[in-house]
């Protein structure tokens, strides 16, 4: 099983007050109702959005329901511009009991953050959510809606994940036909290798409950693009129940577009899950990433 590592200074996080608390963990009995786990590389000019778009909602909701409770939680991935800085506005604003920023030491790639951040949660329920805000965030009301659908939860696990495949039609309607080619290339690779049941692995608004993302993020792998995939073959070999829930999704100025060269190896790696079997899955590795236009 993968290790965890935190440099020392990944262990605490500051305070609104500039002090050093230490992080809890995820083996901890949960203190919130929600976690929202926001991986950030070099997001200082459009994490504000997407921040004041999610506190607005979360804090609304909490007049509604003073029992709610919830925390966001801004992973830094190794920025080089000002997204810690950014963040920490919002923790001196809201608080460190609701905004925290940990800052990673250098950059681990989107899954390796979301891990750092999910491990390092207090909620029942733990939602992945993009820095740049392209779901809507009031749509989370719509992902908790699938989650609930699939009670009872074996062994308290699911996963609610949202889709962007309505959209398909509309997307390769404005995508050259090289796009078009590339996104259905890799559709087929995901869907012939590791996960037939889900139409949209890459949508980055994921709900899990906290057993669900401890024994996923556990087994995990890979840090950087397409870890979605490998979550989710995961969670089948757990035999999680995974619901897929349509969202509103915009694409966002700024948004990173990559030319992706990786080199498919298969791995065997033992594991006390699925009854303690072996469990063999494709792993992408020698990720290289190039910008393009298209």
């Amino acid at each position: 099983m993968p290790t965890l590592h935190r440099h020392e200074e990944e262990k605490f996080f500051v305070n609104a007050e500039g002090r050093k608390e230490p992080v809890p963990s995820i083996h901890d009995p949960p203190t919130r109702e929600l976690s929202v786990v926001v991986p950030s590389y070099n997001e200082e000019d459009r994490l504000p959005l997407m921040m004041d778009e999610a506190l607005n909602y979360l804090e609304k909701r909490q007049k509604r329901d003073p029992s709610f409770t919830y925390e966001v939680i801004v992973v830094d991935d190794g920025s080089k511009d000002q997204t810690t800085k950014v963040a920490m506005k919002y923790c001196k604003k809201y608080g460190s009991d609701k905004v925290r920023v940990l800052s990673l030491v250098k950059n681990r790639g989107k899954g390796g953050a979301v891990r750092m951040g999910v491990f390092s949660s207090r909620g029942e329920k733990i939602l992945m959510a993009d820095a740049d805000g392209a779901t809507k965030f009031e749509d989370i009301e719509k992902v908790e809606e699938g989650l609930k659908n699939l009670q009872p939860w074996p062994n308290q696990m699911a996963i609610s994940c949202g889709s962007r495949a309505h959209l398909e039609k509309d997307s390769i309607a404005k995508r050259s036909y090289f796009r078009t080619l590339l996104m259905y290339g890799f559709h087929f690779l995901v869907w012939f290798l590791c996960v037939k049941e889900i139409r949209d692995t890459q949508c980055g608004f994921k709900l899990l409950t906290r057993e669900a993302a401890l024994r996923t993020f556990s087994t995990l792998h890979i840090e950087r693009w397409a870890f979605d995939v490998e979550l989710l073959y995961i969670a089948q070999h757990l035999r999680i129940p995974i619901a897929e829930v349509a969202v509103n999704w915009t694409e966002i100025e700024g948004r990173k577009i990559v030319y992706i060269s990786y080199k498919i190896h298969y791995a065997s790696i033992q594991n006390k899950i699925s009854e303690g079997l072996p469990i063999f899955y494709p792993v992408l590795i020698n990720t290289t990433f190039f910008p393009y236009k298209f």
